[in-house]
């Protein structure tokens, strides 16, 4: 691996991975907590994804870890799983990092087969909505902890779901001896004798369940937000309002320290130092990180299955953002990214990550950017980040478990603010409005975006993410056949003014223009062209004698476009019209000889490879057509 241990920059590599640690450490530490699985999970996935990812990856200055958009998609995994095992973290959790081992293993698998030269092409409306509902989620989410509210602390709350709890119980109960075959009446006396058991104590613990999932994600937040605005803790609040005030205004007077740092020691000194009593954020154990070998013990195939598309988009969704942030190391080291080798080392991060209990994570672009800044060249720097973390897991980890809940609320709310797409939002009321709707215009790009912005904010990013592109597909498709018919069209010679002929158009003689037809073909003729094409044709006169295409400016011809073509050229062989071509192209004329539209409908006499050849023989074989 070239310059991974160059010690001539050994002095600007530690110096800088040790900053980039130092910046990572509370971010770190906020998205685990955000995740669901606690800080701990967040600090696992710095340290082992920023050590790996900088090892094996293809660009020497980056820094990986976990990342906002990485993040708000695993917190949607970790709920959906904890949903299905009654609420119980520690059950869930070798499904879970099961999830997210195949999120690293699918990024590597993009890598070996070369796949990241086809992640640019995601349109920027789909990733502009995807962003800014990064931070929509992430800021409505934190509401409620910035305010000390947790459902399932909230009593009156919890209570309200107990018959519901109780249901839930009885429910489990019945399908647990269904499946056991025990359901029948000679053996239903040992279920009532169950459901005789369930304590107040179960039934408590499914009503915090019930609770924890009806106010979680978005929607659950908004709805609650008001009860917990009512039941406001003035000390949390206020400690989340000093963070953000910190995050902000220290920036103004330095950025040598991280103002995210400052705000995490400042704010969590006052609360320790004057004895407050806050909420802290749950214990992070000591000792070295172990594999959870729970994940192959306890495989199941049927809990993950229903995120197998989660963990694809964990694995596209890092591997862009881990690219784009390769790209703005390369234009800050003026160097080149590897971009399939930067995929491999990425999901080879996360791959180890999962496996000691870490969530997913990215290439960070302010991380990498602090890091270039101050003196990092190497991979080493990236190794030297994630070596830091693991000392302050060992060494601060006490220490981090005193750390107030609302601080990392706070922390995560300036992120939310920071990870939205204000350029794309910006740049809305400059759009070209090229979609109309009655007598209102809009922006097909705006389109997009919203509607991927409301999708991932108040319904499920996965899904969101899939109808964006399948909208700016159709819409890309709808405006290339728009483009290519207007293109396209089709005039009689007699008709056509001298300005729109081609220069070599001009020579043809009078007497042959009436029975002469030229088209004009400009661009691919795909299924989005078809019927233009098809209705175009259907213009052409029984007058006509000849149809000249010109092919010069067609470079792709799909199956649609092909089976088209043969439908025209048989009409017009029983109409007794002679169709000429003009300069095919290579990858439509092995098109037409797979379906033998060459030679059996186009002889190789109707083929020219220009219009003079071709102006020749309608000269000499019009009048015995």
């Amino acid at each position: 691996m070239k310059n991974l241990f160059d010690f001539k920059y050994i002095k600007g590599d530690v110096f800088g991975g040790i900053t980039a640690g130092i910046v990572a450490l509370p971010l770190a530490l906020a998205f685990g907590v955000s995740s669901g699985l606690g800080p701990t999970a967040g600090l696992y996935g710095a340290i082992f994804i920023a050590f790996f990812a900088a090892l094996f990856g293809g660009t020497s200055t980056q820094i990986s870890g976990p990342t906002a958009p990485m993040t708000a998609v695993s917190m949607i995994v970790v709920a959906g799983i904890v949903g299905l095992n009654e609420g119980d973290v520690n059950r869930a959790l070798p499904a879970i990092l099961t999830v997210f081992l195949l999120a690293g293993l699918a990024q590597i698998l993009l890598g070996i087969t070369g796949m990241g030269k086809y992640i640019k092409y995601i349109p920027y409306p789909v990733v502009s909505g995807f962003m800014t509902a990064i931070g929509l989620i992430i800021i409505i989410t934190q509401l409620l902890p910035m305010v000390g509210y947790y459902s399932k602390n909230d009593m009156e709350l919890v209570n309200s779901f107990k018959p519901q709890a109780e249901e839930v119980i009885l429910k489990n109960i019945l399908a647990d001896e269904a499946s056991k075959n025990f359901l029948v009446l000679d053996d239903f006396q040992s279920t009532v004798q169950k459901a005789a058991l369930i304590s107040q104590e179960d039934v408590l613990k499914e009503s915090r369940t019930l609770a924890a999932k009806e106010t979680s994600g978005v929607l659950g937040a908004l709805k609650v937000l008001p009860r917990a605005i009512s039941k406001i803790n003035l000390l949390e609040f206020l400690l989340a309002i000093g963070t953000v005030v910190i995050i902000y205004g220290f920036k103004k007077i330095t950025t040598v320290i991280p103002s995210t740092l400052v705000a995490l020691v400042v704010m969590s000194g006052i609360a320790v130092g004057l004895g407050l009593d806050y909420i802290p954020i749950d214990k992070i154990p000591s000792g070295i990180p172990i594999p959870n070998l729970d994940i192959f013990t306890k495989f199941d195939f049927g809990s993950i299955s229903p995120y197998i598309f989660s963990a694809i988009t964990l694995a596209l969704l890092g591997s862009i953002d881990s690219l784009l942030t390769s790209v703005v190391a390369d234009n800050l080291t003026r160097t080149k990214h590897i971009p399939n080798r930067e995929l491999v080392g990425q999901g080879i991060g996360n791959s180890i990550a999962a496996i000691f209990g870490g969530i997913p994570g990215a290439g960070a672009t302010i991380r990498t950017v602090v890091n270039i800044n101050a003196g990092g060249k190497t991979r080493l720097s990236g190794m030297t980040a994630g070596v830091l973390l693991l000392i302050v897991l060992l060494a601060l980890g006490p220490v981090a478990s005193k750390i107030p809940a609302a601080v990392l609320a706070g922390i995560l709310l300036t992120v939310g603010i920071g990870v939205m797409d204000y350029k794309g939002l910006k740049a809305i009321p400059n759009l070209p409005k090229d979609i109309q709707f009655g007598p209102v215009k809009l922006s097909s790009e705006m389109i997009i975006m919203f509607v991927v912005m409301v999708l991932s904010t108040f319904w499920n990013l996965v899904n969101a993410v899939g109808i964006g592109l399948i909208i700016a597909s159709l819409m890309f498709m709808k405006k290339m056949g728009d483009f290519t018919a207007k293109r396209s069209e089709l005039k009689n010679f007699h008709e056509l003014p001298p300005e729109e002929m081609w220069a070599d158009e001009i020579e043809l003689a009078d007497n042959l223009k009436q029975e002469v037809y030229i088209k004009h073909l400009d661009g691919p003729l795909f299924f989005g062209v078809t019927s233009e094409i098809k209705e175009l044709a259907n213009q052409i006169p029984r007058s006509a004698q000849v149809l000249v295409l010109r092919l010069d400016a067609v470079p792709y011809l799909d199956q649609s476009g092909v089976y088209t073509l043969e439908d025209i050229f048989m009409d017009m062989s029983e109409r007794g019209i002679k169709v000429l071509f003009v300069n095919i192209q290579n990858q439509p004329r092995y098109m037409m000889e797979r379906i033998k539209i060459i030679p059996n409908l186009i002889p190789a006499e109707a083929l020219f490879p220009d219009f003079r050849s071709c102006l020749v023989w309608i000269e000499q074989n019009l009048k015995k057509i």
